[in-house]
């Protein structure tokens, strides 16, 4: 099975010029693909939206992913690579054809390529976490303060305080309203439980 993976963040980038580049691709190649995956989603958003944990479950050895680049299947170079080290794991072939340097068959250097983008994957995480953590020094030693302040409240389930209470009084358990609110399909129940202790709901 061959799929084509593409995604867009916003109206101003073009699913279509992706999708022509990749049908021009397989034209020459004599590449059938079996389907498309087409998204307009921003990379910031979970991988169950951007259809990410669908594509790795879908695809099994032998099969291949296409798509234009790399970055087109995470929001981050460390996210990317895990994918992609998952995929090869299971057999499957990827070719991105703006990076021919990643595609990993018929081609020896793939893993010392993909070792260095690890790395510098992992290096750009640090590098994050450290400038991270110098500001926040550097805030503290200005006496700012940080952090949410002491006994202060904001939860996203506050919107729907009332209706939750509600359903607690009527005699619904915390984890049926959890699920009758939906919350189950983006949210942790150990949040939500958290959230209506703290709330002095139950």
């Amino acid at each position: 099975m061959t799929v084509a993976y593409i995604r867009v963040s916003s109206n101003k980038q073009d699913l279509q010029t992706q999708k022509l580049q990749i049908l021009e691709y397989c034209k020459i190649h004599k590449i059938y693909i079996d389907e498309f995956i087409s998204l307009e989603i921003s990379s910031t958003k979970s991988q169950e939206k951007r259809k990410i944990k669908e594509l790795e479950a879908k695809l099994k050895a032998d099969d291949l992913l296409l798509t234009t680049e790399i970055s087109r299947l995470g929001r981050n170079m460390l996210e990317v690579i895990n994918l992609v080290l998952r995929l090869t794991q299971k057999g499957v072939k990827l070719c991105f054809l703006r990076q021919n340097e990643l595609n990993n068959f018929n081609n020896p250097t793939f893993k010392l390529i993909l070792s260095i983008y690890a790395y510098l994957a992992e290096a750009e995480r640090d590098f994050i976490s450290q400038r991270t953590k110098a500001g926040l020094n550097n805030a503290r030693a200005k006496g700012k303060i940080i952090g949410r302040p002491k006994k202060s409240f904001s939860s996203k389930y506050d919107k729907d305080k009332k209706q939750i209470a509600k359903l607690l009084k009527n005699g619904k358990s915390i984890k049926q309203v959890w699920i009758l609110l939906g919350y189950n399909q983006t949210k942790s129940y150990a949040g939500f439980y958290y959230f209506c202790k703290n709330r002095n709901l139950v």
